[in-house]
């Protein structure tokens, strides 16, 4: 997400950290260039214009002319306005209800039923119990696809019955999660290709039969200023308490969360960055803003790490080095949770200094990355039990069955074999190391 942005941006503060002292005349050109880079992101005309003006007024004055890193002054700005662009602070749902209501409006094509079945899961894992209400009618299936969902994320669901109403249904719903003890209560609504009146409608009844703690926008990213548009006409005629934007990884532009945020004043809750139920994240301003710079999400990358590794598999691995009895079923198990974090894309623009990489290497590298991964999986899959646990017996005839199962060739079989062991001598070199610097502590 916001490739193009942030390789744009990178380019414009490479000047500026040149220069040893910055005239008005540098500094206007440097934010001219910054306009251009945001108008070809797809931003918001006057959202882009208003953004310069604002950071125009502060860096003429004296903290960055008369600065001795006059350059990294515009860039605090630069990082300063984006974070207010983004909406200043994270916000969050109003879960304080019993049960809490929770509207999901949206576009046929948003992601609406699938982020309903997101947050579910996100919740459920925080303990809380989740009921899905299917009050989209008019989607073929739509019922049967969130019932499905929501078997596969482990909460409660409620359907319409054959020719109820949708708002006695509603009701209906909204009872059935009070009387069952629930704690949030997800209503997923029908959608249409574009806003119409007849939608329009049906949502405002609906909001006025639920009275929803939360009417919440989902929003495809993908299609740029139209999102902005959509969330404008559903924020004036129904009222909106928040957005959540789907599809931002596979927005290399990223115009719609730098606009849609402050044209509409709705803060932006989650944010979807792939297709995955657990690809669901939520939205901190300044984290979002520091990413687009450049400059990293090191936090995000640490929760995203304690919230997928299983620390028992962890702590399992760790015994068996200290053992000396590193395993290809211990290296196994590592690649499955390096998978857990999600793709390899999105977590190198957590890592600072990544967007100053060139787009083409990255992506080529990225691409080698999870390929090389894929089947290294495979062939370790396609060994017994004991060949993994012994890969010192792993003999000439042995290794031409493996790439045989593996889809491979024998020289990929031994190219994973030299890893493995290239690893297991440095976390042994490492844990040696350790062990000394421990007596030597004593």
């Amino acid at each position: 997400m916001f490739d193009t942005l942030t390789a744009s941006l990178q380019k414009v503060f490479k000047n500026l950290r040149g220069y040893g002292k910055l005239t008005e005349r540098n500094i206007q050109e440097a934010l001219r260039e910054v306009r251009l880079a945001l108008l070809e992101a797809d931003v918001n005309y006057q959202v882009a214009r208003d953004f310069i003006a604002r950071i125009q007024a502060q860096c003429v004055g004296a903290d960055v002319l008369d600065s001795i890193t006059p350059g990294q002054q515009v860039i605090k700005h630069v990082h300063d306005e984006l974070v207010a662009l983004l909406g200043g602070t994270s916000k969050d749902f109003d879960l304080n209800g019993q049960p809490a209501k929770v509207l999901l409006l949206g576009l046929n094509g948003a992601g609406k039923t699938t982020t309903a079945a997101k947050l579910a899961r996100a919740w459920r894992q925080q303990g809380r119990r989740v009921l899905l209400a299917a009050c989209d009618l008019k989607r073929p299936a739509a019922v049967d696809q969130l019932r499905i969902l929501a078997g596969q994320v482990g909460v409660d669901f409620i359907g319409p019955e054959r020719g109820e109403e949708l708002q006695a249904f509603s009701r209906r719903a909204a009872a059935h999660a009070a009387q069952g003890g629930c704690n949030v209560a997800l209503f997923d609504s029908a959608g249409r290709l574009q806003v119409e009146e007849d939608l329009v409608r049906e949502l405002k009844e609906l909001k006025v039969a639920l009275a929803p703690h939360n009417s919440v926008l989902v929003l495809d990213a993908a299609i740029g200023q139209e999102s902005v548009n959509v969330a404008e006409t559903f924020h004036r005629a129904i009222g909106l308490t928040g957005l959540i934007l789907t599809k931002l990884d596979g927005d290399a532009r990223g115009g719609a969360a730098l606009s849609v945020q402050q044209v509409t004043r709705c803060p932006i809750l989650r944010v979807g960055v792939g297709e995955r139920l657990g690809d669901l994240e939520p939205f901190h301003p300044d984290r979002m803003a520091s990413r687009i710079l450049g400059m990293g999400d090191v936090v995000s990358l640490v929760e995203k790490a304690q919230a997928a590794v299983d620390e028992a598999t962890l702590v399992r691995a760790e015994e068996q080095l200290r053992k000396k009895r590193l395993s290809l079923e211990d290296f196994l198990e590592q690649l499955q949770q390096m998978k857990k974090l999600g793709p390899l894309g999105n977590l190198l623009e957590m890592l600072p200094g990544a967007g100053r990489l060139p787009a083409g290497a990255r992506e080529q590298a990225l691409a080698g990355s999870e390929q090389e991964m894929k089947r290294a999986e495979a062939i370790i899959r396609s060994m017994t039990v004991k060949e993994r646990r012994h890969p010192e017996v792993l003999d000439a005839s042995r290794k031409r069955r493996i790439a045989r199962g593996s889809g491979t060739d024998v020289p990929a079989v031994n190219a994973l074999l030299a890893n493995f062991n290239r690893t297991r001598k440095m976390m042994q070199q490492f844990g040696r190391t350790q062990k000394r610097l421990l007596r030597l502590g004593k």
